[in-house]
């Protein structure tokens, strides 16, 4: 499989999962939930569906760029997802105390727009 087609069909999985918990959220979690743990769920799937958009046209344009670093974005961005909106899921949603791992997944998604950034700069 090459990188567009991994890029896409990770894209498509965030998208999928991400109205999958969309829905969730905003029916079946909404009387189970603390409003702040509802934000806070709300910006676990936001985070994820703006990285489903951003691998989905990484993969359509990764044929017509040049630009080197993108197998660093997408392993960025696919580990910055799931440890970002993972974690806070499972905060959320069950007793672990994983808040750690939050911010280390916003580093590697800030590192993976970085790369992409940098990329844009490079012949």
């Amino acid at each position: 499989m090459n990188l567009s087609r991994i890029s896409i069909a990770i894209g498509a999985f965030l998208g999928l999962s991400g109205v999958i918990a969309g829905a969730m959220g905003a029916h079946a979690l909404k009387e189970v939930l603390e409003p702040s743990q509802l934000d806070s769920f709300e910006t676990a799937v936001r985070f994820q569906m703006y990285h489903a958009m951003a691998f989905l046209i990484l993969g359509l344009l990764i044929h017509s760029t040049t630009l080197k670093g993108m197998r660093t974005v997408l392993f960025m961005w696919g580990i910055g997802t799931l440890l970002f909106s993972g974690s806070i899921y499972l905060l959320v949603l069950t007793s672990l105390k994983v808040g750690i791992i939050t911010p280390i997944g916003g580093v590697f998604l800030i590192i993976g727009w970085g790369v992409l950034l940098l990329s844009a700069f490079r012949k």
